[in-house]
């Protein structure tokens, strides 16, 4: 008897653990409350000279003909990836590039706004010795030493005639540079006007071209005339691809602000070819001595020869094409979710070490 009760005691036991055994586990202790975040490393500003002035910083330039001042504005932080924007014109203003706000921002990545000198928003000395490009190339230099950036972060676009500009600054300084964008610029003056009359002009309506070169001829460039037609017939195919009065408000004031005392001397008064300092600017040749990683961007409807530009990249020590299918000479607008998506891809597989 005492055995049996033995037994059932030790049954019992078995299944009250083996019940145990298989009984769901105790449900998890309530999450902690959540941390409080820390502060936007984007919009820290912490231990920068530029707070009070919300980002902006007038740097003093150097020259043969004494000292100015040009503006920057930086936006944001990032430690890896600082973007210096160089302007076209010569003469025009930071201003048209604006539409960055929208999308480098969220990504992360620091960018500078610069006025180069003789823009608006720097000073605009008379002095026409001062419009010269290897003098804009220490400029550039000086800028980048005042906003202290470097190989480790130093990225420079230039768009443009600020292409031009990014080109030459990599040629003499290439020690500085973590990357560089050359966007709608072709890399010869003289292969940009053989493009504008072998294809461009052959396709415009042909009245209208014959009055524009008329007008060209005559040297009277301030006649009303010549922007009426060069702007629906020119511009909006191949500069901006918008109906003129829907051209984008940044593109308007910063184009509205452009210095003639400097856009003449360098690019000439004509906008259908070149006849300033720039007329025989090539530098095809020595892309290869480029060895930064560099990416070009052309239009399909660029004033500038999109096959030239892809061809650029072939010829850069370490190069990519970007075709904006959609787009003209300002592809930042008219075609620009292939501008910005691949910019920022760029911008990314540098600093990642993908390129």
């Amino acid at each position: 008897m005492k055995r049996t009760a033995c037994l059932l005691a030790a049954v019992v036991s078995a299944v009250i653990f083996g019940l145990s055994a298989c009984s769901p586990p105790a449900p998890p202790p309530p999450p902690a409350p959540p941390a409080v975040p820390a502060p936007n490393a984007y919009f820290d500003s912490t231990g920068r000279d530029d707070v009070l002035t919300g980002g902006v910083k007038q740097v003093t330039i150097k020259t043969p003909k004494g000292d100015f001042k040009v503006w920057t504005k930086r936006v944001g932080n990032n430690p890896k990836i600082k973007v210096l924007l160089l302007h076209g014109g010569p003469g025009a203003t930071h201003e048209y590039f604006e539409a960055f706000d929208s999308y480098l921002p969220k990504e992360g990545i620091e960018y500078y706004y610069y006025d180069q000198l003789g823009s608006a928003f720097s000073d605009q000395p008379k002095d026409s010795s001062l419009w010269d490009l290897p003098r804009f190339v220490e400029e550039v230099e000086q800028v980048r030493q005042a906003l202290k950036l470097d190989q480790s972060n130093f990225f420079l676009l230039g768009h443009s005639w600020g292409g031009i500009l990014a080109m030459e600054y990599a040629l003499k300084y290439p020690q500085h540079l973590k990357g560089l964008v050359i966007s709608n610029m072709m890399a010869s003056i003289p292969a940009y006007v053989s493009y504008a009359e072998k294809v461009l002009m052959p396709a415009m309506d042909q009245k209208v071209l014959a009055e524009i070169l008329a007008i060209e001829k005559r040297k009277d460039y301030d006649n009303p005339r010549y922007m009426e037609l060069l702007v629906p017939h020119y511009y909006a195919h191949h500069i901006l691809r918008m109906p003129p009065d829907q051209w984008p408000e940044p593109v308007n004031r910063s184009f509205a602000k452009l210095n003639k005392d400097v856009y003449i001397p360098m690019q000439g008064p004509s906008e259908m070819s070149s006849s300033g300092k720039l007329e025989k600017w090539d530098r095809v040749a020595d892309l290869g001595n480029i060895k930064v990683p560099a990416l070009t961007i052309g239009g399909q409807h660029d004033t500038m020869d999109p096959k030239h530009m892809e061809m650029m990249a072939t010829k850069l020590g370490k190069g990519r094409y970007l075709h904006c299918a959609q787009g003209s000479h300002m592809s930042m607008y008219d075609d620009q979710a292939t501008y910005f998506k691949g910019l920022i891809q760029f911008l990314r597989d540098v600093d990642e070490g993908r390129f």
